[in-house]
């Protein structure tokens, strides 16, 4: 399957631009169950990435279902604060439920989701996410901030059992504690706790584990220092994970959005 980019430059008079790549592919698998959108006025910015399962088709159903839903609820009413990411993701999740009741392929669905909002008037970003798909936030090239994956492995590093390093490799590496689904009562939903001032300069990378498996923390941040754009960059990073799961010919579809904040003059 080939790849899919989309890019746009998105400019706030007199405030921030920011440039925007998406890749998605489907690995070594039958069909693609990620799934990427974005959306913008000239006020916001909302970007989602999802990765499906559930068997038979049921789970690109739904990682569309979560990005539609996210996208045109932003386009109803844009997020503004943490407790608003909380409550989109888990009307997410009662929407998701809804569909599975439809039955067949769709009952056992679900889904993991990342999701990236910028208020483009304050320059201020806020994210969410169930699951193990990631975003990440660089500046000045170097990793400031990730989220922590809802999964068995992020809990066994957390408690001290098994080194970080040791997460993308663990036989339990799949096994998800949580994702779109679930029982309301069992769902856990990670928030920024703050927003993030965007600075020229920072990128945020979402992507899905069929990406970050294959790419460390150290692989993104020497990459992003050797490229000028983001479609190089993903680019790049798709070339590192056809290399280093080329042992795998079954390995995940892979998923990746990007959004760079310009520095002046980068126009």
């Amino acid at each position: 399957m080939s790849n899919l980019f989309a890019d746009t430059v998105f400019a706030s008079p007199g405030q921030i631009q920011l440039d925007l790549a998406i890749i998605s592919r489907q690995g070594g698998r039958n069909y693609n169950e990620d799934a990427c959108g974005h959306w913008n006025s000239d006020h916001h910015l909302c970007c989602v990435v999802a990765d499906g399962a559930g068997g038979h088709g049921g789970g690109d159903v739904a990682s569309k279902l979560a990005v539609q839903y996210i996208i045109e609820r932003c386009i109803q009413e844009p997020v503004t604060g943490p407790g608003g990411v909380h409550e989109l993701i888990l009307d997410t999740n009662r929407y998701i439920h809804e569909n599975r009741r439809r039955g067949g392929k769709l009952e056992h669905m679900h889904s993991t989701v990342v999701s990236l909002f910028i208020d483009l008037d304050t320059q201020m970003a806020l994210w969410g996410h169930v699951g193990d798909s990631r975003l990440y936030v660089f500046r000045r090239g170097a990793l400031r901030t990730q989220t922590r994956d809802h999964s068995v492995v992020q809990s066994l590093a957390d408690a001290g059992l098994i080194r970080a390093d040791q997460m993308r490799s663990h036989p339990q590496r799949s096994e998800l504690l949580c994702a779109l689904g679930s029982p309301e009562e069992d769902l856990s939903i990670g928030v920024s706790p703050d927003p993030w001032m965007i600075a020229p300069g920072d990128v945020f990378l979402l992507c899905t584990d069929g990406l970050w498996e294959y790419v460390d923390e150290a692989l993104m941040q020497e990459t992003l220092a050797q490229v000028q754009d983001p479609r190089e960059w993903l680019a790049m990073l798709e070339a590192l994970v056809l290399r280093n799961a080329a042992h795998k010919p079954s390995h995940d579809n892979f998923s990746a959005l990007t959004v760079w904040a310009l520095q002046d003059g980068a126009l």
